[in-house]
This record gives C-alpha cells, structure tokens and sequence, in this order.
C-alpha cells in the first residue's frame, strides 16, 4: 500500500510535497536502519505506520509556530512532524550519537531548513519557550513535565504519544494539567496543558 493510501484512510491532509519527502524518508531510514538498527521498524510498510502514528495528531491539535520533540530517535514523531508543517520551527532533542547523524543527515538531504537536530539531552536545550512539546515513547509523563520546565510556559500544550499506562500517569499529575486522551488502536494522545494557578 503507497503512503498516499494509508494518509487517506486516516482522513491525514498533506500536500504532494509533504507526501514525497516522508517516502524519500522511509528509503532512507530503511537504508539506514540496516547497518545501524536505529528502530524496531525494519520494513517500509512498518515505517509508514510510524509515520501514521506520528502525524494522527494534526488531525486534532492547533498547529503550532514552535515544537520540540524530546528523544527523537529514528525522527517518530518530530522528524515527520517537521515534513508535515515546513511552517513550524521543529527542533528535535536527541542524546544518541547515531540518531543525531541520522536525523542531521536526513534534514540536509530532504532540504527541512525548518528543522534543527540538538545532540543533547532535553534539559541541556536552551530556547524561548516552545508552544508544543511532544515525545513518544521517553519516559513518563511527570518527568516529561520536570525536564522540559526551563522550555515550557503557560502557553506551551503537550502532546505525548503513549501505550496504556498514561491513565496512572496522568493520576501523578492531574492536578498539575488540563488535558485530554485520544485513543486509536493502542495508542493513547495524551494533549494536555498546565492548569493556571
């Protein structure tokens, strides 16, 4: 099934652009992922459903100007997310040698001039406050919250890819969020944003 495909079946609006560039992604990553074992998806078709589950999302959340992905790695979520809205100032935090080549590697050879690879821990990322920040798959949400504090505000939303233990997670922070869970398949959309005092 061509991406085009699955895109359409999740009702997911790209332009043809946006369309060609996470294709040319996939190759990529696949090549990539042969030698050096970045992600657990070995076939294109398992890359694109990363790339689907990656890019659900937009069909919920208000666009963003900024977003930071914290633990990048093989580019699921941020990495498809800067193709998806070349308009957004993506800036992916990613610890890992290997990941950060080939995150850098694949934002010079698909031209995202919106795109910036931070080779370092979220807590070492020095920026005005983003107004999204997304993770999938790092950690748990509370921690989420403690390490991006010095890049986040009241403005900023969350949007933290999660299996099925985000409803203990959000018990530990209830108080702290407003926020809410979309579900598909066995992914839980946690967007959420702090509650003002």
């Amino acid at each position: 099934m061509k991406l085009a495909e699955y895109l359409k079946k999740e009702s997911i609006e790209l332009d043809e652009a946006a369309i060609q560039k996470l294709e040319a992604f996939s190759e990529l990553l696949h090549e990539w992922n042969q030698i050096h074992n970045l992600t657990g998806a070995k076939t294109i078709e398992k890359i694109y459903e990363n790339i689907i589950d990656s890019l659900y999302p937009l069909t919920f959340i208000k666009i963003p100007k900024t977003l930071l992905d914290v633990g990048t790695g093989a580019g699921f979520p941020g990495l498809i997310l800067g193709i998806a809205l070349p308009q957004t100032e993506v800036v992916l935090a990613e610890p890992l040698k290997k990941r950060v080549s080939f995150l850098k590697y694949a934002c010079i050879d698909l031209g995202l001039d919106n795109v910036k690879v931070e080779g370092k821990r979220v807590e070492q990322v020095e920026h005005a406050p983003f107004e999204m920040i997304s993770s999938r798959a790092v950690t748990d949400t509370k921690f989420l919250l403690q390490l991006t504090e010095n890049i986040s505000d009241a403005h900023t939303s969350y949007l933290f890819y999660k299996g099925s233990r985000v409803f203990d997670e959000v018990e530990a922070v209830q108080h702290q969020l407003s926020y809410d869970i979309v579900q598909k398949n066995q992914r839980n959309y946690l967007l959420a944003t702090l509650k003002t005092p």
